[in-house]
């Protein structure tokens, strides 16, 4: 896997959380889509909260891998990680996330 895919790979996963978030097909329910349906909002009340949690996974998933490349402190600590994949491939070697991170979070 190469540090574009790994990126990529989290914005999908951003894509996925946002997408059940908001799915009540039956077969795909999770707490948090029952949860919202529970609240019976209004087609633009949804919108609104949807925009919301995008931008909050945004946030969280942009700040996470900024946090692993170095640039961002994860708690109380800020260092850079090296991230290698099952095979011991290095994907990451501390500075190769942000660009990408930015081009598939704040670019898309």
């Amino acid at each position: 896997m190469t540090t574009k895919e790994f990126v990529k790979n989290f914005y999908q996963e951003k894509q996925n959380i946002l997408y059940s978030t908001f799915n009540y097909q039956p077969q795909y329910r999770t707490l948090v889509s029952t949860k919202i349906e529970e609240l019976n909002l209004s087609e633009i009340q949804t919108e609104k909260l949807k925009e919301v949690i995008s931008d909050l996974l945004t946030d969280t998933f942009y700040t996470i891998l900024l946090a692993l490349d170095g640039s961002a402190s994860i708690g109380n600590s800020q260092e850079s990680f090296k991230i290698f994949d099952e095979n011991d491939n290095l994907i990451s070697e501390g500075g190769d996330l942000e660009g990408y991170a930015y081009e598939y979070f704040h670019d898309n």
